[in-house]
Order: C-alpha cells, then sequence, then structure tokens
C-alpha cells in the first residue's frame, strides 16, 4: 500500500480538524475524506464543533471587564494593581492551556457525547442558532456529500432521524417556496448527542437547512431571529426539541419560509 492510499489516522484527522496539515499532507486527508463520506461527515462535524466553540470563547472574552477589576487594573487596590502584570500573565497562560484542552477533546469526542449525554452527563451547549449556522456553513457548500440520505430514501431518512432524535420528525414540503428536498444527515451535538439537519435546494442552486436538536428550554414557541456575516437564521423551540431554518437569504425572504416550516411542523 502506498503512502497516499493510507486510511487517515486520528491524528491526522484532528489535525485536519484544526488546520494543521501542509499542503501535501492536506491533499492526501482531503482525498481520502472526498472518498468516505461517513468519514467526511465525522470529520466535518468535528471541525463545526471545533469552530463553534471557538466562537462561543470569542463571544465570552469581547464581554466588558467588569468594573471591579477595571478598579483594581488602576491601582485602588494597591495589592491587587501592583500584581496586576503577573496576575495577567498566569491568566493568559491558564486560558491558553484549557482553549487547548477543550477544543481538543470537543474535537476527539463527537461520537462520546451521545452516550455521556444518555447518562445525564451535559457537557458544553452551543446556542440553537449558532449550532444550526456552523452545521449549515459546514454542509451547504458541499458539492458532492452535501447530505448523508438523500431526498430519493425520504421515508427512510425521516424515519432514521426520528429513532435518533427520538420524536416523530416532519420534513417541510417547500415546493411551492421554490425549494425541494436535497436529503438529510445525523449530526453529533453537545446536549442530547445528536441533531439532525434537512436540506433544501432551488433551481438557482441556493440552499437552506432545518436543524433539529433536542432542547431542555423547549416550551418556548415564539420565533427568534439570528444573523451573521450573511447567513439568516429563524429558530424556535416546542415540546423539548428547537428548529432552526438557515440560509443566505434576506431577513424578509427568510421570515416568509420559516413561517411556512413552522406551520407545517408546528400546526
Amino acid at each position: 500500500m502506498s503512502e497516499s492510499d493510507k486510511t487517515p489516522g486520528a491524528a491526522e484527522l484532528d489535525a485536519w480538524v484544526d488546520d494543521r496539515l501542509g499542503p501535501e499532507e492536506f491533499a492526501r486527508v482531503q482525498s481520502a475524506l472526498d472518498a468516505d463520506p461517513q468519514m467526511r461527515a465525522r470529520a466535518a462535524a468535528d471541525r463545526a464543533i471545533s469552530e463553534a466553540l471557538r466562537a462561543q470563547l470569542d463571544l465570552e472574552l469581547s464581554r466588558p471587564v467588569p468594573q471591579s477589576l477595571e478598579r483594581a487594573a488602576r491601582g485602588e487596590r494597591g495589592a491587587v494593581a501592583a500584581n496586576a502584570g503577573r496576575f495577567a500573565q498566569v491568566a493568559s497562560l491558564l486560558f491558553a492551556v484549557a482553549l487547548g484542552a477543550v477544543i481538543g477533546w470537543v474535537a476527539h469526542s463527537a461520537t462520546e457525547q451521545s452516550d455521556r449525554a444518555a447518562a445525564g452527563n451535559r457537557s458544553i451547549t452551543i446556542p440553537l442558532p449558532r449550532a444550526a449556522s456552523v452545521a449549515h456553513a459546514a454542509f451547504a457548500p458541499e458539492v458532492r456529500h452535501p447530505v448523508e440520505v438523500g431526498a430519493g430514501e425520504q421515508a427512510h431518512l425521516v424515519a432514521w432521524l426520528s429513532k435518533r432524535l427520538g420524536t416523530p420528525l416532519k420534513v417541510p414540503d417547500l415546493e411551492a417556496q421554490g425549494y425541494r428536498l436535497v436529503g438529510g444527515r445525523l449530526l453529533p451535538d453537545a446536549g442530547r448527542g445528536v441533531a439532525a439537519q434537512f436540506m433544501f435546494e432551488s433551481a438557482q442552486g441556493r440552499r437552506l437547512t432545518l436543524f433539529v436538536r433536542g432542547d431542555e428550554a423547549g416550551s418556548d414557541t415564539a420565533f427568534r431571529y439570528a444573523s451573521a456575516n450573511g447567513l439568516s437564521t429563524f429558530y424556535w423551540l416546542d415540546r423539548g426539541y428547537g428548529y432552526a431554518l438557515s440560509g443566505e437569504l434576506p431577513r424578509e425572504a427568510m421570515l416568509a419560509v420559516a413561517t411556512e416550516v413552522y406551520r407545517q411542523i408546528n400546526p
């Protein structure tokens, strides 16, 4: 077996997830992933989780510094101010170590999360709109493997994902809105272990994704909206589950489609 024919090991897949491969190694691993849809789906899901966690940690770092700490840094508490530089160095070091450990752990444990969630041990929970938008960004651009099960096997797809999520799922009919079902896939999720994604496509190739997962706060049915980097997401919670429709459409256009999705799923 030549070097190029070897199946990537866990270390190489982790390096692909973290963008730590050189050009030749990246090409070899990417070729192997393109040839194995299941491996590609797992690796892409790991990358999506890693990126979502980084984004969430970036959000925490962007929050304003508490006024008490600002006063201490200005010297109003002399002892603390005198050691502020030392404290900052230690804090930075601890954060860097923690960040690397947490991201590495998440990227390694997509399949292990399902078992821990079933046992009641909740890990990091990514907000519903963020999880949906990251999953959309991971799979909507895919040309060869956009879904795990195609629309030609819709009955099987719905039955499979319903069983894994523990609730009867419905696939909305969006033909009147100009979108046909492409198919769907199972995704890892830090809450209950798994989530589902259904993908729709217009005649012009524009794609929408419907993300579904279990959500402990799923009693609020109100529509909410989130937008980032040109990606719009309408999301809502209902009877223990969260739903999020994502796409690169203006808010008004997305609202029209999301309203129809909501009407069909939550009659």
